[in-house]
């Protein structure tokens, strides 16, 4: 979530005309995340969150999001639901971009986490893979290892110091494409879950948010994200894998779904992977990114640390002990 392009009452009034739902009558900008202009729409009793999508999303794909939040509602998975306009349709034009509102999610997202909490992530992780076997939707992963290519190429690395840092990058990624698995269990994936797309409530989980990088992938490569993002600590500014993190999350996801062997062989390359992508999306952001957009930038070294990490492990075991 962030916001890069600016509404006003006029804005608010089209809405207004537009849903079938109470009237808004007050708007904010949101300034967490790095993809897409959130505001938060408050009417007399209600809370929504109005998204408009800017940079990767593609405006063909943003209807796999919208039936996939409506059918996980469905499934008793808690997350936003979109909320349909007078004529039955989820989406409508801001400011020449598409856009969208969803229902807004009770909770908020922590600072940390603890032990239970991430045993409770795995486990609504597992719920959620296990929900969307069922629902008939597909869409390939623009964000997947096979497709970083042009992501790369577009990093812009500014001076000579950064030549090491260019070398080291296109190295891994060579590596990591060359080893990437093959043939194991899939299905529909959030593949973004950070910490601050998971909400609780009275410490107890209360939902998942932000699924517009949702799309068809291997299920351990969700668990490689999740490891990454949220089974390490920082301890003054080196960031250390908590392995007891780890073991949290795979035993709560077990409570629902068997992890085989062949996804427990791939974790390694699958982190790695995973720790790449989020290290060359920063790098990007941290390049790219208009300084007039009302965003906070996140740190690409973070995802360097993680991925050197990776780069000295390899068994699913040196993940646990």
């Amino acid at each position: 979530m962030a916001v890069y392009t600016k509404i006003n009452k006029k804005d608010i009034s089209y809405i207004n005309r537009k849903f079938d739902i109470e009237k808004i009558i007050e708007f904010k900008g949101i300034k967490q995340g790095i993809e897409n202009t959130n505001y938060l729409l408050r009417s007399k009793n209600k809370k929504f969150i109005l998204t408009i999508f800017e940079k990767r999303v593609s405006k063909k794909e943003i209807p796999f999001f919208m039936k996939l939040m409506d059918e996980l509602n469905d499934s008793k998975i808690n997350c936003p639901k979109p909320q349909k306009k007078k004529d039955g349709k989820y989406l409508i034009n801001i400011k020449n971009k598409t856009a969208c509102i969803v229902s807004f999610l009770k909770g908020k997202d922590k600072k940390s986490l603890n032990f239970q909490n991430c045993h409770d992530i795995g486990k609504m992780i597992a719920e959620m893979h296990h929900s969307s076997k069922k629902i008939n939707l597909s869409r390939k992963n623009s964000m997947g290892v096979k497709f970083l290519n042009p992501l790369l190429k577009s990093i812009k690395f500014k001076s000579k110091k950064f030549t090491n840092l260019e070398k080291f990058l296109k190295t891994n990624f060579k590596d990591i494409k060359t080893k990437w698995p093959k043939n194991l269990p899939n299905g529909i994936i959030h593949g973004d879950l950070f910490i601050d797309n998971i909400f609780f409530k009275n410490n107890k989980l209360s939902g998942v948010i932000d699924f517009y990088f949702a799309a068809n992938d291997y299920f351990m490569y969700e668990i490689a994200i999740c490891v990454n993002a949220l089974c390490f600590d920082k301890k003054n500014s080196k960031f250390v894998m908590n392995k007891k993190k780890v073991k949290s999350l795979f035993k709560g996801y077990e409570k629902i779904r068997k992890i085989s062997i062949n996804e427990k062989k791939s974790l390694n390359i699958l982190c790695r992977g995973a720790a790449m992508r989020y290290f060359m999306t920063r790098l990007y952001d941290y390049s790219n990114t208009p300084k007039t957009a009302l965003i906070k930038i996140k740190d690409p070294k973070e995802y360097y640390q993680k991925l050197v990490i990776h780069n000295n492990l390899r068994t699913y075991k040196d993940y646990l002990n």
